[in-house]
């Protein structure tokens, strides 16, 4: 409501001064008008969806040299959750890769302006995020260590440079900052149609009104669009459709776990103070009390996550689907629901106290469960592709656009983002998970986030292994997938790839089929030098050495149970993974244990797992091994035959990179601390130079030491190298080492054979 003063009106809903849109209007009114432009019936990708984030991709492809990219808007560009966007931009994310994301964004939307011509409205005054509290500086601190190596700028900054940058803040209680320089703010709506300019300029199609009313998937994997001007031929599809994503998914049978969240922020009038500053005010990120902040004109822009029990979901678009007219309507702002953020943001900044409100905007912003979005190609249906579920879309805009982009001309993505992989939800994420978890996530954007935290919001899911009920009172567990896994056994006195495989078959013609069986089958891991004596007393397959050899697999009885076995090499250990149906688990389990009683059988959980993992210098998936790393670097090359007559995936590009020779390596360190060890990519110094990053590491039981993997130039992985790793703001000294630390048991069974001769 104009004219509302912002302190005077912390006791009052201010519901006569409501904020609201422009109507959305009738679809079918509107879809007659004449598109002006030829409609195209055949394209190579046809992405589904007007916000920056579809457009964004419509440009990178256009730029990349894509013929044929067309892109399809119900109503016009920018409607739904792009157009009442904040428009923060941050270099900051807490995340590994998704760093990279808003690198690429920035650094675009930097010479955007030039390229198109199209004014993007792009302020870099900075930002810093405020530490009140001894916890947040830590936090600060640890953030800290795990960006040296990367690109992004960020500094920590003390007290008195943040009263410098922002001269109208109460210094109190600040103790210090993160101060990321370029980061600032955009106008949504500017910076879309200078995206759509570019992809129109490199020669993109941009439809609208084009409701989509139809997906057909056709023999051959491509895919019939229907709209009601015709349809359109397309090689891919991507849904880009924000909190339409669950309505173009269930056109497939998907139901993508997306949901609205009502976001409100609250913009002044003309501040005198602010006015009167030379410079523009950086945006500040309260922690506390979880709000942002920037300058808006002369005035203030003032923005809160509300707590878990106060903030809304628009879950009836779950269950009913979005209203068809929804465009750029907005929802009721609720002033009382956000007065405890409003009152410590007034504490923090008091000029707050006599500003006068001139806007309350209300709008939906769309979440997933874990708040991070679903980005790339959909197992299930084939050149199916998706980028939805963006609770910040303006920041990821530019750089997820180049990341599909690079992925869909290449065929493989440049970077590895598997935390953002669609398939990461399932049948099991049910709509009161989704609602559960997204409460949960909105609720603690601005909390202390520790290494190893468990959120329990909406778990257990309906992925609970056949042994979880036996488990469940005797371990700490932790949530992978949606299944329950224990992380660490109680004792007495403790307190309770990318392409992964259905293209693979398509492309090569196989004789195969594929289903996905993890809701029917569990594993359970048996290790340790008296495993083979355990199961060989359930069985009468021979599980002696001749007979059962690693890495093979085996169908096999154990106990009265049809199963399936792996002989593996668990945490070094000889050991075995057994597959067996849920149903089933529970019995095999428990005559394990009675067979084991003998030998002092016992649990161990996937952190017990990772130490000893380390210790023996065993790399881990998703660490050591990802997309981002070959297997020469991570010091895999036993189990690489080059010279091997039949030919393999990845072969020729690992000839072509061993003949180019490898610039760095995987080396393992151990580390001097005192009580804090590493958790993996914290930055690796030498000299007052950032030479690498730790991809994992814990503390060693068994040589009472820190341990990590670090990828370090090739010229610093010799044994003896000293090197320091920053952790916490400190850097602690390391030196790498001969690896492992602890042998295998086949390497102890070896030697000891060997002295014997």
């Amino acid at each position: 409501g104009r004219g509302r003063n912002l302190g005077r009106g912390r006791n009052q809903a201010l519901r006569s001064g409501q904020s609201r849109g422009v109507p959305g209007g009738d679809y079918t009114s509107t879809c007659t008008m004449v598109l002006g432009k030829r409609w195209k019936d055949a394209a190579e990708t046809v992405i589904i969806g007007g916000g920056c984030v579809g457009v964004s991709l419509a440009y990178h492809l256009a730029k990349a040299g894509q013929k044929d990219v067309v892109l399809l808007e119900k109503s016009e560009l920018t409607a739904g959750s792009t157009w009442h966007a904040a428009g923060l931009t941050t270099y900051y994310h807490p995340g590994i890769n998704l760093k990279k994301v808003h690198y690429h964004s920035i650094k675009l939307y930097e010479s955007l302006e030039a390229e198109t011509g199209q004014a993007v409205g792009f302020h870099q005054p900075g930002s810093i995020r405020i530490a009140s509290t001894p916890v947040r500086v830590d936090e600060l601190k640890y953030q800290m260590a795990r960006t040296h190596w990367h690109p992004t700028p960020q500094w920590l900054i003390t007290p008195e440079k943040i009263k410098e940058l922002f001269p109208l803040l109460n210094m109190d209680k600040v103790l210090a900052g993160l101060y990321n320089p370029g980061d600032g703010h955009i106008d949504p709506y500017s910076l879309t149609m200078a995206l759509a300019a570019g992809a129109r300029m490199y020669g993109a199609q941009i439809y609208n009104p084009a409701l989509v009313s139809g997906l057909t998937p056709t023999s051959d994997g491509k895919w019939d669009v229907q709209t009601p001007h015709g349809t359109i031929r397309a090689n891919r599809i991507v849904n880009a459709t924000g909190f339409w994503a669950r309505e173009v998914g269930q056109q497939i049978g998907f139901d993508h776990p997306t949901i609205p969240v009502h976001h409100q922020y609250v913009v002044t009038a003309t501040v005198p103070e602010v006015k009167a500053l030379k410079a523009e005010l950086p945006v500040i990120r309260d922690l506390e009390g979880s709000y942002y902040l920037r300058q808006e004109r002369d005035g203030l822009l003032f923005g809160p996550y509300e707590k878990e029990e106060k903030m809304v979901l628009q879950d009836s678009w779950v269950r009913d689907g979005v209203p068809p007219g929804f465009g750029k309507e907005l929802f009721e702002s609720d002033l009382d629901r956000i007065m405890h953020h409003v009152e410590m943001a007034m504490e923090m900044v008091p000029v707050l106290k006599n500003a006068d409100i001139i806007n309350i905007v209300s709008g939906p912003i769309t979440y997933t469960p874990d708040l991070l979005p679903m980005v790339g190609p959909h197992q299930g249906a084939r050149n199916y592709w998706t980028a939805i579920g963006f609770g910040y879309g303006v920041i990821h805009a530019g750089g997820i656009g180049k990341f599909l982009s690079d992925w869909i001309v290449t065929g493989e993505p440049p970077y590895d983002l598997i935390e953002c992989d669609p398939n990461r939800y399932g049948k099991w994420t049910t709509v009161p998970y989704l609602c559960a978890k997204a409460r949960e996530s909105y609720g603690f954007n601005n909390v202390v986030g520790y290494p190893k935290e468990e959120r329990f919001a909406g778990r257990p899911t309906n992925r609970t292994s056949g042994v979880y009920e036996l488990l469940k009172g005797k371990a700490s567990m932790g949530f992978h997938a949606g299944w329950e896994q224990p992380h660490w056994f109680y004792k007495p006195g403790d307190n309770a790839g990318y392409k992964w495989m259905e293209k693979e078959v398509a492309e090569g013609a196989y004789d195969v089929d594929i289903s996905n069986v993890t809701e029917d089958i569990g594993v359970l891991g048996v290790a340790g030098p008296k495993a083979r004596d355990v199961l060989q007393k359930l069985t009468q397959e021979d599980m002696s050495d001749a007979s059962f050899k690693f890495l093979h697999c085996k169908p096999i009885q154990l106990g009265g149970i049809n199963l399936r076995a792996i002989r593996i090499s668990y945490t070094g250990e000889l050991g075995w993974e057994l597959y067996i149906p849920h149903k089933d688990m529970a019995a095999v389990y428990q005559a394990i244990m009675a067979a084991g009683e003998d030998e002092g059988i016992d649990n161990f959980g996937t952190y017990a797992m990772s130490s000893l993992r380390l210790e023996k210098g065993f790399r881990g998936w998703g660490a050591e091994m990802n997309c981002d790393t070959n297997p020469l670097e991570a010091g895999l090359d036993y189990f690489i035959k080059l010279n091997k007559h039949a030919d393999f995936i990845g072969k020729a590009a690992l000839q072509e990179i061993k003949a180019k020779g490898l610039k760095r390596k995987l080396s393992y360190i151990t580390m001097e601390t005192d009580d804090v060890d590493p958790e993996g990519n914290e930055t690796i110094w030498l000299n007052g130079k950032v030479v690498g990053n730790t991809t994992s590491g814990a503390y060693s039981y068994t040589t009472q030491q820190s341990l990590a993997f670090a990828y370090l130039p090739v010229e610093l992985c010799s044994v003896g190298q000293k090197v320091e790793v920053e952790m916490l703001g400190r850097k602690y000294p390391a030196m790498v080492v001969q690896e492992p630390l602890v042998l295998t048991e086949p390497t102890r069974t070896r030697l000891q054979k060997k002295s014997k001769a």
